[in-house]
């Protein structure tokens, strides 16, 4: 009898229900893998080449070329389009600063509310894919607990017409009615790890890029970058340089 129990009894004595239970805890075990894996990849490759990329940009010796640079090096994107997004958003009120949408507004404020929204579609982009994983992490063990009492309750029911019940007749299908308990254990914990993870590492992009974008509206708006050493060219420079 004890040759007969084991994981492969359990799915073979197991009714539909058991076995759609199973299927769904697979299922998510491998979404909640596959994000973990496709975000793993992202911030792997984005934190291997940020600190270049925006070294690169305020290296650089006019904005074109810095943007160009760090459209270039910056893979994920993140602080390439808040770049491209505040230098458009100067450009634009500078042609419109009469008239249209820039009536009315002074640059700052322009290129603030521009820069600002980039910032919370990046937040909302890089989010992607954690809900998911603590829908997993909290639904998971209960979704394997429901499988081991249907589990228990189908042994059970399979045991009543017997005459004479020992240890051992119930013992073993209630051992193989746990393994969905740990199934859902298996699938729970690695998704909420890694939703503590990827949070954290949201948070520190959030603020390297808010860090980024107070330099970036600062010299778009003066001409000047706050707190550090640039080689960029001052927009009112270029602008003396483009008008003589």
């Amino acid at each position: 009898m004890e040759s007969q129990m084991g994981l492969a009894h359990f799915w073979g004595q197991g009714d539909l229900v058991t076995h759609t239970t199973a299927v769904i805890l697979a299922l998510l075990s491998l979404a909640s893998w596959s994000v973990i894996v496709s975000k793993l990849m992202s911030l792997w490759r984005a934190s291997r080449l940020q600190e270049r990329a925006l070294s690169g940009f305020w290296n650089a010796d006019s904005l074109p070329e810095a943007l160009e640079g760090l459209r270039r090096d910056d893979v994920s994107g993140v602080f390439s389009g808040l770049a491209l997004t505040g230098a458009h958003a100067a450009q634009a009120h500078q042609q419109n600063a009469a008239r249209g949408i820039g009536a009315g507004v002074n640059a700052s404020e322009f290129v603030t509310r521009a820069m600002r929204s980039h910032i919370v579609n990046t937040q909302a982009r890089n989010e992607r894919g954690l809900t998911f994983l603590a829908s997993v992490g909290s639904t998971a063990p209960f979704i394997g607990l429901f499988g081991t009492v249907w589990g228990i309750y189908h042994a059970l029911v399979s045991l009543s017409g017997a005459t004479q019940v020992v240890l051992d007749k119930v013992a073993g299908p209630v051992g193989e009615a746990l393994i969905m308990t740990a199934a859902g254990l298996f699938v729970a914990i690695p998704a909420v790890l890694a939703y503590n993870a990827f949070t954290r590492a949201n948070r520190l992009v959030a603020v390297q890029l808010d860090g980024f974008a107070h330099d970036l509206h600062a010299y778009l708006t003066t001409g000047v970058r706050v707190g550090g050493n640039a080689n960029l060219v001052s927009l009112d420079a270029a602008r003396g340089n483009r008008q003589g």
